[in-house]
């Protein structure tokens, strides 16, 4: 068993063409010894977004905390806050952002696509 806290993972800018201003942690996976799934936390500030893009693996994710939006594979803009929750199907075409003033913060979990 491994226990982590958010706070003690150190985290990375997402170096990736289209996204700005998102920080990303790694708070469970092969590193602790979780060889099949990953799961991540996205810190995304004011202003900020992931690509547009899409994965071959799905996503099932959470927000934590702050307000922001999930744009869907049509370029549709739904609006997301804490304790909601979203399945993004693999191949699907997604982005999320976050246009207001506060923090989004939401987690991540995926099948390791290493593996």
């Amino acid at each position: 068993m491994r226990i982590t806290r958010d706070s003690d993972i150190e985290g990375a800018p997402v170096d990736m063409e289209g996204a700005k201003h998102v920080v990303k942690k790694i708070l469970i996976g092969p590193e602790h010894g979780s060889h099949d799934i990953i799961k991540r936390l996205f810190h995304i500030s004011p202003g900020g977004h992931t690509p547009y893009h899409t994965h071959d693996y799905e996503h099932l994710v959470k927000v934590q905390r702050g307000r922001g939006v999930v744009v869907d594979k049509d370029g549709t803009k739904h609006e997301l806050a804490p304790g909601q929750n979203v399945f993004v199907e693999p191949n699907e075409k997604h982005q999320f952002a976050n246009p207001f003033a506060e923090p989004f913060e939401l987690t991540c979990t995926i099948p390791n696509p290493g593996k």
